[in-house]
């Protein structure tokens, strides 16, 4: 009888270990297939260069030395243009992918086919800058596929990677990680501490984009409209340092606050100037909380903002969506169990990127060329 059972063991796993090896293969045939980035939906094509900035006059404060950026430049090209289509994430900025053993699930970057034509002329004309600021760890190229929309549109992009926050940036042609001080593993908590550790950083973001803004209007002086301010877009804590360096600018057009929990004073003294909340069904950061929410610690400082804001505020949120939704996570190829334990949520990911596209086309062409859109989505405060 126990001579059975074990044989009976041995063979399932057997099965178990050839049906596992069988998936991991079928994976494999999976992930080498091409995948490309949504076709950007606006009347120009797309141009992308790389730039890496100083800014001398502001000291890292987490390194010797003046702070260093890398800023990926999303901008429109004349529709006929031809050229060389760009790398998704060339050289060293490959590192962005997730590492060994979950590594297996996620499609390679090279498989990812990129709009984006290589350093060809900018369109004639002049047109509105956009920073854009990613999440917490993240780098601003995995934000392509927001970028491209918009410059397609008609923005110049500025998709600024925060040194040392991002776990990965790349810095004269060198990877440069993160520090335990830039990207604390608390930022999430409801505690003082995580409060604090938040309000400081979103300070340091907030200096990075408005700097960023101010070398894309020098460095491509003959392209931008000089009328119009910048206007800051980010996801999660990128959201939160848009606000801020909008609340600081002067000359803000506009702030987006994708998905991101607010920090700093913003919080307290608001924005003068038009404001996007765009929130997933778990969270509650446009002060009224989706339908999955499981706390609603976002939602006082949500209500905050709101209230000591003046400029037209629009909150939304985008039905089926998680946190990783408004990424380049959306359009990667992750098999399963690896997307189940991402922050993805039940929207198609490329739909909801697009209707995410398309809240900031609306609403960026409402603020800055006065567009009229029917049923803006006000926020309730």
């Amino acid at each position: 009888m126990r001579r059975r059972v074990r044989t009976g063991v041995v063979i399932l796993l057997l099965f178990v270990l050839l049906g596992g090896a069988g998936y991991v293969g079928w994976v494999l045939v999976q992930r080498s297939e091409p995948v490309s980035l949504p076709e950007p939906t606006g009347t120009f094509q797309v141009g992308r260069r790389t730039y890496e900035w100083t800014d001398s006059a502001r000291r890292d404060p987490f390194a010797d030395g003046p702070r260093r950026l890398a800023v990926w430049v999303w901008y429109p090209v004349a529709k006929g243009t031809t050229g060389q289509h760009v790398a998704y994430a060339p050289d060293q900025w490959s590192g962005m992918h997730l590492k060994a053993p979950v590594s297996v699930f996620q499609g390679p970057f090279d498989t990812l086919q990129d709009r984006a034509l290589d350093r060809v002329a900018i369109a004639p004309g002049k047109f509105p800058v956009v920073v854009l600021m990613p999440g917490m760890g993240l780098s601003a190229p995995m934000y392509a596929a927001l970028a491209e929309d918009l410059a397609s549109h008609g923005y110049l992009v500025a998709g600024v990677t925060p040194t040392y926050s991002a776990t990965l940036t790349v810095l004269g042609g060198e990877p440069v990680t993160s520090k335990p001080d830039a990207n604390p593993p608390n930022l999430g908590d409801n505690n003082e501490g995580a409060q604090q550790a938040g309000d400081h950083l979103v300070g340091i973001w907030a200096a990075d984009a408005r700097f960023a803004a101010g070398m894309v209007a020098k460095t491509l002086a003959n392209s931008v409209e000089p009328a119009v301010g910048p206007a800051y877009v980010g996801h999660s804590f990128g959201g939160a340092a848009s606000l801020e360096a909008c609340r600081l600018d002067q000359r803000c057009a506009a702030a987006v606050d994708l998905d991101g929990y607010q920090f700093g004073d913003v919080v307290q003294k608001g924005v003068k100037a038009p404001m996007l909340l765009l929130g997933a069904d778990d969270s509650c950061i446009t002060s009224v909380c989706g339908p999955d929410a499981k706390n609603d610690n976002d939602r006082n400082r949500a209500l905050s903002l709101l209230k000591a804001s003046t400029g037209t505020s629009w909150c939304a949120t985008v039905p089926g969506t998680r946190h990783f939704n408004f990424t380049d996570y959306g359009v990667y190829y992750l098999a399963y169990p690896l997307r189940r334990f991402l922050p993805l949520g039940s929207a198609d990911p490329r739909h909801a990127l697009t209707v995410t596209s398309g809240y900031l086309n609306t609403f960026l062409s409402h603020v800055i060329y006065k567009t009229a859109v029917p049923g803006a989505p006000v926020c309730k405060s």
